[in-house]
């Protein structure tokens, strides 16, 4: 396991979180996913586990379809950081952009298929 530390494009949002080292990412098909086109964790982080630093109310967040998953960007520079998954309540994924030291240019991707949910 590994600590690892984050923020958007801005720094009103920081966030860190412990995994097991990252040697790859994951790419979803739904249409928000398609269109933000961000690398996300292929693992998933506990809601306890995600810490999370929000200055000048910057934290915001889109919901759609079902309305489960929330997508959560900085009102400020627009970058998303990390999302509520759908496919299991009360866990994130993280956008691998966001992760110091990590180059999504480096990782293997797999593909799921969230257009189908």
């Amino acid at each position: 396991m590994q600590d690892y530390e984050g923020r958007c494009h801005c720094g009103a949002i920081k966030f860190n979180f412990r995994a097991p080292n990252i040697v790859d990412g994951l790419r979803c098909n739904c249409s928000i996913c398609t269109n933000k086109g961000a690398l996300m964790s292929s693992f998933l982080i506990p809601q306890e586990d995600l810490l999370v630093e929000i200055k000048q109310d910057a934290l915001a967040t889109y919901k759609f379809a079902s309305q489960v998953a929330e997508h959560h960007f900085c009102k400020i520079c627009g970058i998303y950081p990390f999302h509520h998954t759908l496919r299991k309540k009360g866990h994130y994924r993280v956008n691998l952009g966001c992760v110091d030291g990590i180059n999504t240019l480096d990782l293997p991707i797999d593909v799921i298929d969230g257009a189908s949910l």
